[in-house]
């Protein structure tokens, strides 16, 4: 077995990681309100659902990036 794949899988992996979080960072400041008290403390299951919606289409992305 070849290291080099493990290690590009694992930077890759880690690049696609920081993207998925910078990219809920700018979702978060463009929201008018905070997210993680919405759905935390007032109960907002639509948000959760908008949020978990955009970090799955954002990781699709990234990983079909990732693959090509």
């Amino acid at each position: 077995m070849e290291y080099k794949y493990i290690i590009a899988s694992i930077v890759y992996s880690m690049i696609g990681i920081f993207i998925l979080g910078i990219s809920f960072w700018v979702f978060e400041k463009v929201t008018p309100e905070n997210i993680w008290n919405e759905i935390i403390e007032k109960q907002n299951i639509a948000l959760a659902v908008v949020s978990a919606a955009f970090m799955i289409a954002i990781a699709l992305i990234i990983s079909s990036a990732i693959h090509s």
